[in-house]
């Protein structure tokens, strides 16, 4: 029967099972240097965008169902949802004119929306780039293997 090994990479165990130290000099050799450390900030800069970018996408579509299914404007919470998407999709208004408005506002700010999620993920994506692991350069992100 074989025996289990035992847990740990094969630097921190010699063949006989008996733990080895490591010295300051290797262990400083196997810190994460400046490359890493820029590595980390295009990660969480990627992620920060993508937040920003979920929240805009969300409030625009919010603002497009509150206008279609004729939330009552008066009330506060729907005044604000709908003058936040407002501004955030006041580049694409007016784009299409329709004979409703409803139908008006759902196609602009739609484009809007759509617009928001191309250029948030492509921003995304470039920020992304910089988050690679160490084995061979491969990006960490899924959605960039399937490219």
């Amino acid at each position: 029967m074989s025996e289990a090994t035992p847990a740990g990479s094969a630097s921190e165990v010699d063949p006989n099972r008996r733990p080895v130290s490591v010295s300051r000099r290797q262990r400083r050799r196997n810190s994460p240097g400046p490359r890493e450390f820029v590595v980390d900030v295009g990660s969480f800069l990627a992620r920060i965008v993508a937040l920003i970018l979920s929240v805009v996408v969300l409030i625009i579509i919010a603002g497009i169902l509150l206008v279609v299914l004729k939330a009552n404007p008066a009330n506060s919470i729907v005044s604000e949802v709908h003058s936040w998407a407002h501004w955030l999709a006041g580049p694409f208004d007016g784009m299409f004119s329709f004979h409703s408005a409803k139908t008006a506002i759902a196609v602009n700010w739609g484009i809007a929306a759509l617009v928001y999620l191309i250029v948030g993920g492509l921003i995304v994506r470039l920020l992304g780039r910089t988050y690679r692991d160490r084995s061979g350069g491969r990006s960490s992100y899924p959605s960039e293997e399937l490219v």
